[in-house]
């Protein structure tokens, strides 16, 4: 059975931008100025699981991206300064509750469907080699990310499971973002950045809108790292104010409070080729976490990337992902009192295959091997299948 439904308010979204472009006589002057960047795209993937799992049934969900950048050099004369603006849409289903896994088989999936502003931040030049950005920002696009990763699908691979799973509302970062404010330095061969992040995502299109009162706390993260063809870097966090652990209580039954914080480590290389030919990019990355305050004390990605695998198809690309996502003390614990036996990890594997068909349309076979999903030791292996479904709009 493949469920789907028509997103209207996806279609409304997407007509209503693309009308604003048109329309607005400023907005067309400075794209024929080159100032004005406008893309948008539709993903859609059908993928659940043919072996083990809940149940075997596929589910159909959908994505839409509307990324505008205004170049305030070319439009009013700030140089290096930039406005940006995202709008996201997701509809569909929910395929992890088909297959029972703790990290997810799909990362377009949400919780809650609908339209959504994403981000919205100005980026300004802080003299030759640093800037800064205010406003709505997602962590993960600067922070804790590989490009080697970027075409698997499993939500692991976007961000460590010990950092996705803390906060109030999760960490600003896909769907939902927060006000930020992140300060980076660049140089010849490096880079340094951090960023204040309020710890409660939310933005509009979500029920309660953006939090502007920030009485959750912050979370504070930091980067640096190498450039070249060898990639490195090193990044903390912390949350400001503390967590509820997810075992211990006080004697009046409240959660303790804990400190969430952690670190990580990621290296990123060109094995082979460059980007005229076959190019092999392999990548890895480890992060730990306090384990008090998430279901996760820490995890680790490694895969490789092969571009342009057919040398006479320059977007065929194939890529191999292995990850493991380590169960905290507490969180076996707590499954072990629902009468769980608890494995230490939840391992999975993936392998993806990607290309373009004509001028819009891109293909993606996609297969995933979860072993001891939900985190259950002894449980059934999970054998997803998907095909994601690509297009350009403009």
């Amino acid at each position: 059975m493949f469920p789907f439904k028509i997103a209207q308010n996806r279609a409304a979204l997407l007509v209503a931008t693309a009308a604003l472009a048109a329309a607005s006589p400023a907005l067309a002057q400075e794209t024929e100025r080159g100032a004005l960047s406008v893309e948008a795209s539709w993903t859609a993937d059908v993928i659940g699981p043919v072996s083990g799992g809940v149940t075997r049934q596929a589910e159909v969900l959908d994505n839409i991206d509307i990324i505008a950048d205004l170049d305030l050099g070319k439009a009013i004369g700030w140089d290096g300064a930039t406005l940006h603006g995202y709008l996201l849409s997701n509809n569909g289903g929910i395929p992890n509750d088909n297959a029972g896994t703790l990290q997810g088989i799909d990362n377009i999936e949400v919780a809650r469907q609908g339209a959504r502003l994403y981000e919205l931040w100005l980026e300004a030049p802080l003299g030759q080699a640093t800037t800064v950005r205010a406003g709505l920002y997602d962590l993960n696009s600067e922070f804790y990310a590989n490009d080697g990763a970027g075409l698997l699908i499993n939500p692991s691979f976007g961000i460590g499971s010990e950092l996705a799973a803390t906060g109030p509302n999760g960490p600003s970062i896909f769907p939902s973002t927060a006000l930020a404010v992140r300060l980076s330095h660049a140089w010849d061969g490096g880079y340094v950045r951090g960023a204040v992040l309020n710890a409660h995502a939310g933005v509009p299109g979500d029920p309660d809108g953006v939090d502007l009162d920030f009485d959750s706390g912050a979370l504070v993260i930091a980067e640096a790292g190498l450039t070249g063809n060898l990639r490195l870097s090193v990044g903390v966090w912390r949350y400001s104010d503390d967590q509820d652990d997810i075992r211990d209580v006080t004697p009046g039954g409240a959660p303790v409070q804990r400190t969430a914080q952690g670190v990580y480590v990621s290296g990123e290389r060109v094995l082979a080729g460059d980007a005229a030919s076959t190019q092999v990019t392999g990548f890895f990355r480890a992060g730990v976490s306090d384990g008090d305050t998430s279901p996760f004390k820490g995890g680790w990605q490694a895969g490789v990337l092969v571009e342009r695998v057919l040398k006479d198809r320059p977007d065929s690309a194939f890529s191999v992902g292995v990850q493991q996502g380590y169960l905290s003390s507490k969180m076996r614990a707590n499954m072990a009192g629902g009468g769980l036996d608890a494995s230490n990890a939840e391992t999975g594997l993936e392998v993806t295959y990607s290309d373009r068909l004509g001028d819009r349309i891109t293909l993606q076979p996609d297969l995933q091997v979860i072993l001891d999903p939900g985190g259950e030791s002894g449980a059934d292996p999970v054998v997803v299948l998907g095909l994601r479904v690509t297009v350009d709009l403009f």
